[in-house]
């Protein structure tokens, strides 16, 4: 069942990566565009030539971008499916459309909202090359406390059950994540590396479709893949 699961979880990430790419292409290219476009301007103000193009732009924008969301949404689309397969009925009575959202809306806190608000998204003209392997470092380690911070609440959220309650257990939990995210967040050097110049327009569009992209990959996976896994799950229990 887990291998029935896996290969549903990386078809339903194609289909999230397919979606996800036409978001990217109709909203994000153009704010690329415009970023490229500004780091052109300012390479020219400073009597510099612009930078040689490895890959064209109509390349990167049409196959390349294909290519790299489709394969990442097929990755996570996996990834996605082993985590429901161990999560199902193990964490309350939830149903498959019930844990597949919860796991959903989870990934998209932990594995993005809350990274972004300390290492938000930037367009390619952002930022200095020799800082990216350093910002890069960060944003994981960001994200490795996510992942921890969540994987704690859901442990102490159990036990702390029996002695207070669900409902009480549940606010303790997510007191702890916070808490736990808040600390991180404070201490961890931030990065700041906009230029005064650059228009704040397309950062902001910039980051709202890089969250646009995020949201309809998560919500592929928790609303498609759950109703497909309730299906398979149904069928598995009259075979039997």
């Amino acid at each position: 069942m887990v291998r029935t699961l896996l290969i549903l979880g990386m078809v339903v990430g194609i289909v999230a990566g397919l979606l996800a790419f036409g978001f990217a292409k109709v909203f994000g290219e153009p704010q690329v565009d415009r970023a490229i476009a500004f780091e052109d301007q300012m390479d020219r103000a400073k009597g510099e030539a612009p930078g040689p193009e490895l890959v064209s732009r109509a390349v990167q924008s049409g196959v390349g971008l294909l290519t790299g969301v489709v394969v990442y949404g097929t990755a996570f689309g996996g990834l996605f499916a082993l985590a429901f397969a161990f999560a199902y009925q193990r964490i309350g009575r939830l149903s498959a459309r019930g844990t597949a959202a919860l796991l959903a809306a989870a990934g998209v806190v932990a594995l993005f909202l809350v990274p972004q608000l300390k290492y938000p998204s930037n367009p390619p003209s952002v930022g200095q090359p020799e800082t990216i392997g350093y910002r890069s470092e960060l944003f994981f380690l960001m994200i490795l406390i996510s992942v921890a911070a969540l994987g704690l609440a859901i442990v102490i959220a159990p036990r702390l059950a029996a002695r207070y309650g669900n409902w009480n257990a549940a606010l303790i939990a997510a007191a702890a994540f916070i808490g736990i995210i808040v600390v991180a967040q404070v201490l961890l050097p931030d990065i700041n590396e906009v230029p005064d110049q650059f228009p704040a327009v397309v950062l902001w569009r910039f980051r709202i479709v890089s969250f646009g992209i995020q949201l309809i990959l998560w919500a592929t996976f928790g609303l498609l893949f759950g109703v497909l896994a309730e299906r398979v799950l149904a069928n598995r229990d009259k075979l039997r």
